[in-house]
C-alpha cells in the first residue's frame, strides 16, 4: 500500500464519520460573599451552588448509592470552587489510609472531579482527595482507553501537578470536602464570554467496593468509565476570564556523586568523584486562556524516582514512562501512537541516553494550548555534551482538531533531532481517529523518517511507516479490534521509540463480554480471541506471531482473573542473549504457552496481585511468577513489595537461567505535607541493588525540600576471580529546593 493509497483512506474515514449532538449544557450559577474554606461548605456562599446527585456506577450499575453523598459546584471570577457532603450509614466505615500526594491506591475512599476544559471529549484533569485531604491530580488522555499495562503505559498521566487547594473535615455521619480550583492552573477556550466545559464526579466508598458518579457511566465502557471525557456531562460557565499570571520557580541544589566504573577490558575500576553546587529556573507564563509557555535552564531532575528493575525475555527493547516533571502538561497533545508502546515522539529521548543515564539539559521551551479550532504543542530542548554524545537539539511541532463530531480528530506532526556533529533526523507525521458510528472508531497513522543525515525526505517505502485500525469500544456485547501496521526498512524515529524495526503484519482480537447485572455476584466476564502476526520487511518471513483464546471475570467484590492460552511462532534471524550463559539460536520456532492473572480486591487493607506464565520457550521451557503486595498498615505507612523469578531452560543445549528481580518500598507520611520513602530494588541479571532515601516537604505547590540518597552497590556475582572488589558502583546525595514566585 503505498502513500496515496493511505491518504486516499485518511480522506474517506474523515468524510463517513458521524455528525453527534452536543447535547443538554448544565449553565453553573456563580457565587459572591465570604467562603471559610475549612472544608465544611455550610456557608451561605453554597446557597446558589449547582448541586449533583450521584448513582451507583458498581458493583450494580444506575442503583441507588449505599452511602449518600450531596455535591455542589459553583464558581467566582477566580476560581471553581466543589464541595461535597459524604455520609455513611456507619461512619466507622471509613477508609483513610494514606495521606499520600497523588495517591494512586483505589484502598482509601475518595471524591473528585475531572474537568475536560477543552470540552474535547478526549483529554480531562483530574482533582481529587481522600479523607486525610491531600491533594491527588493527574491528565487524562485519549478518552481514558487503557494503553498496555506490560509496558507501563497507561491513559491516567499521575506526574501532572498543577496549583489548586483542598480541604476536608470529618463530621457526625462521615466526612466533607471543599476544592478551590483557581481558573490560573486549567486552560480552557471562551467563545461569546461563554466557556463550556466537561464535568465528570467520581465517589469510591471502599468497605463496600462501590463507586459512584455523575453523570451515569455505563460499566460497558470499561473499567475506566467513569474517567472517560467522552461521557461527561457538559457545563456553561459565564463571564470567566484567564488572570494570566507569571509562575517563576528557581532552584538550587547541591550535593555529591561518588562512581566506579569499570574500564573498556573490564579490568579494574576507575573511581570518580563530583561535588555539585547548581541552580536553574523554570517560568510559566499564560499566554492567553489558552496557551501556556513554560520555560527551563538548567533543567535539574534530581528528585524523580529511578526505574523500576524489570528481566527482558525478548529480542526487543523495554517501555519505561515519563516521569519528569517539565514534560508532563498536557504531554497527550504529542502523542502519535505507532502500535503497542511504540511512538514517533518519546521525551526520554532528551536527556536520558541509550543506557539509562542522564545527560545535563541547558535548557528549553514548551508551548501548549489552543489555536482557534487547533490544538497545538510546540517543543524544543537544547542536551549537553558529554564525552559519548555531542551536544543535541530536540524539537517537535504538534497540531490537532476535532472534526465532523465530538470524538473525530486529524493531526499532525513534526520532530527533529540536530547534532553540533551534522548528524540530523526528521520526521513527519499525520493521523486521525474517527467515530463512524456507535462505539466504532477508525484510526490511520502515516509517518515518515529521513536517514541519520537527515536526507531521504521522499515517498519511498524504505521509511515509512502506516497503520490502520477498526475497533469497537464496548465491555458488552461484540467487540473487535483489527489493525494493520507497516515499517519499512528505514524507517528510525530518532526522538521517538520503537519496539520493533522493519516489520509489517496484522493484528486481530474478537471479544464478546457480559455484564450479568444485579442478581450475579459477577460484575462483569469475558471471552476473547487474538491473533497477531509480524513479518520482516526485508525478507517477508514471519518475525513472531501469537495465536489463542483467553477469558477474563471481574467479581463485584473487586477480584479479577484472566487467562490466556497461546501458540507461538518466532523467526529468529540474529541468535540473540538472555544473559552470558544463556543464547537463543538463529531458526524457526513453534511452541505452546499459557498466562494467568490474579487480582485480589484492591479496596482492602492487603492486597496483591499476581502473574503466572508456564510453557515452551522456543526450543526449551520457561516458568515465570511475580506478585506484587500492598500494605496498607495505618493513614501514615504504606509498604509494597514486588518479586519476579524467571527460569528458562533449553535442556537441549545444557542453558539455563534463573532471574530474580525484587522490590521493596517503603512511605511514612506524618502529614499531607512531610513525607519519608525509600526503596530497594535487586536485579539478578545484572548483578546489583539499587537502594533509594527520599525526604519531601511539600507546604504548598512549587514549594518543595527533596534530600535524596541513590546508591547501585554491587553482589558478589558482579566481580570475576582476577577483578578487584568496589562497595558500590553508584553512591548519590543531593539536597533541592524549589521555591515558586507568582507576579
Amino acid at each position: 500500500m503505498n502513500f496515496k493509497k493511505i491518504l486516499i483512506l485518511f480522506l474517506l474515514c474523515y468524510s463517513f464519520a458521524a455528525i453527534a449532538d452536543d447535547g443538554e449544557v448544565i449553565v453553573l450559577n456563580s457565587s459572591s460573599g465570604e467562603l471559610n474554606f475549612d472544608g465544611v461548605p455550610n456557608e451561605l456562599f453554597w446557597k446558589s451552588a449547582q448541586t449533583f446527585d450521584l448513582v451507583m456506577h458498581s458493583p450494580n450499575f444506575n442503583s441507588s448509592p449505599q452511602e449518600s453523598s450531596t455535591v455542589y459546584m459553583t464558581y467566582d471570577k477566580n476560581y471553581l470552587y466543589v464541595a461535597a457532603y459524604l455520609d455513611y450509614n456507619d461512619p466507622n466505615n471509613i477508609v483513610a489510609t494514606s495521606k499520600k500526594r497523588d495517591e494512586k491506591s483505589k484502598n482509601p475512599d475518595s471524591f473528585g472531579i475531572l474537568l475536560d476544559t477543552y470540552d474535547d471529549n478526549e483529554n480531562a484533569l483530574a482533582f481529587f482527595t481522600m479523607p486525610a485531604g491531600q491533594r491527588i491530580d493527574y491528565a487524562v488522555s485519549n478518552d481514558a482507553q487503557m494503553m498496555p499495562g506490560m509496558f507501563g503505559a497507561t491513559s491516567q498521566n499521575y506526574s501532572w501537578n498543577t496549583f489548586w487547594d483542598v480541604k476536608t473535615a470529618r463530621s457526625e455521619k462521615g466526612w466533607t470536602v471543599e476544592m478551590r480550583i483557581p481558573f490560573s492552573s486549567l486552560r480552557f477556550q471562551e467563545v461569546d464570554g461563554k466557556v463550556k466545559m466537561g464535568l465528570l464526579i467520581n465517589r469510591t466508598v471502599s468497605h463496600c467496593n462501590e463507586v459512584d458518579s455523575y453523570p451515569a457511566t455505563d460499566p460497558k465502557y470499561g473499567i475506566l468509565a467513569p474517567c472517560k471525557p467522552s461521557l461527561a456531562q457538559t457545563i456553561e460557565l459565564n463571564g470567566v476570564k484567564n488572570s494570566k499570571p507569571v509562575y517563576i520557580s528557581p532552584y538550587v541544589t547541591t550535593g555529591f556523586e561518588k562512581n566506579n566504573e569499570l574500564n573498556e577490558a573490564e579490568t579494574e575500576f576507575t573511581s570518580t568523584e563530583d561535588k555539585k553546587l547548581t541552580g536553574g529556573l523554570d517560568i510559566k507564563y499564560s499566554l492567553t486562556s489558552n496557551l501556556t509557555m513554560d520555560l527551563t535552564l538548567n533543567t535539574d531532575f534530581a528528585q524523580v524516582e529511578a526505574d523500576d528493575e524489570m528481566v527482558n525475555l525478548t529480542r526487543y527493547a523495554l517501555f519505561f514512562p515519563e516521569k519528569r516533571m517539565f514534560f508532563q502538561e498536557r504531554s497527550s497533545i504529542f502523542d502519535f501512537g505507532l502500535g503497542g508502546p511504540s511512538k514517533l515522539f518519546y521525551s526520554r529521548r532528551i536527556g536520558i541516553d541509550e543506557d539509562g543515564n542522564t545527560m545535563p539539559i541547558l535548557g528549553g521551551a514548551r508551548l501548549t494550548g489552543r489555536v482557534g479550532k487547533w490544538d497545538m504543542g510546540f517543543m524544543d530542548m537544547q542536551t549537553q555534551k558529554n564525552d559519548i554524545t555531542p551536544s543535541e537539539n530536540f524539537g517537535v511541532l504538534r497540531f490537532r482538531r476535532q472534526v465532523i463530531n465530538t470524538n473525530s480528530y486529524i493531526g499532525a506532526i513534526m520532530t527533529s533531532r540536530l547534532s553540533n556533529e551534522n548528524i540530523n533526523s526528521y520526521s513527519l507525521g499525520l493521523d486521525g481517529i474517527f467515530r463512524v458510528f456507535g462505539d466504532d472508531y477508525v484510526q490511520v497513522n502515516l509517518a515518515q523518517t529521513t536517514d541519520s543525515l537527515g536526507n531521504n525526505f521522499d515517498s519511498s517505502a524504505d521509511n515509512l511507516f502506516y497503520s490502520v485500525s477498526w475497533e469497537r469500544r464496548t465491555e458488552e456485547g461484540f467487540a473487535y479490534d483489527l489493525s494493520y501496521k507497516y515499517a519499512g526498512e528505514n524507517f528510525n524515529p530518532q526522538v521517538g521509540f520503537m519496539s520493533r524495526f522493519a516489520t509489517k503484519g496484522p493484528r486481530v482480537t474478537l471479544k464478546y463480554g457480559w455484564l450479568p447485572g444485579v442478581d450475579s455476584k459477577l460484575f462483569s466476564y469475558n471471552v476473547d480471541f487474538s491473533a497477531y502476526s509480524s513479518y520482516r520487511v526485508v525478507d517477508n518471513k514471519l518475525e513472531t506471531g501469537m495465536y489463542g483464546p483467553g477469558f477474563s471475570v471481574f467479581t463485584k467484590k473487586g477480584w479479577f482473573y484472566k487467562v490466556d492460552l497461546n501458540y507461538n511462532k518466532a523467526g529468529v534471524d540474529e541468535a540473540f542473549d538472555l544473559d552470558d550463559n544463556v543464547t537463543v539460536p538463529e531458526g524457526e520456532y513453534n511452541y505452546y504457552s499459557g498466562r494467568l492473572n490474579l487480582m485480589s480486591p484492591v479496596s482492602k487493607p492487603v492486597s496483591t496481585s499476581v502473574m503466572m506464565s508456564a510453557g515452551e520457550f522456543y526450543d526449551g521451557s520457561s516458568v515465570s511468577v511475580s506478585f506484587t503486595p500492598i500494605f496498607n498498615l495505618s493513614g501514615s505507612v504504606q509498604l509494597s513489595g514486588y518479586y519476579n523469578y524467571s527460569h528458562v531452560e533449553f535442556a537441549d543445549r545444557d542453558q539455563m537461567m534463573n532471574a530474580h528481580v525484587g522490590r521493596l518500598k517503603f512511605l511514612y507520611m506524618y502529614n499531607t505535607k512531610f513525607s519519608l520513602s525509600s526503596f530497594v530494588q535487586y536485579n539478578s541479571v545484572s548483578n546489583f541493588t539499587v537502594s533509594n532515601f527520599r525526604f519531601r516537604y511539600n507546604p504548598k505547590e512549587g514549594n518543595d525540600l527533596y534530600l535524596v540518597y541513590n546508591e547501585i552497590r554491587p553482589t558478589s556475582s558482579y566481580f570475576n576471580d582476577d577483578l578487584e572488589k568496589v562497595d558500590f558502583l553508584n553512591r548519590m546525595f543531593q539536597v533541592k529546593y524549589v521555591h515558586t514566585f507568582q507576579l
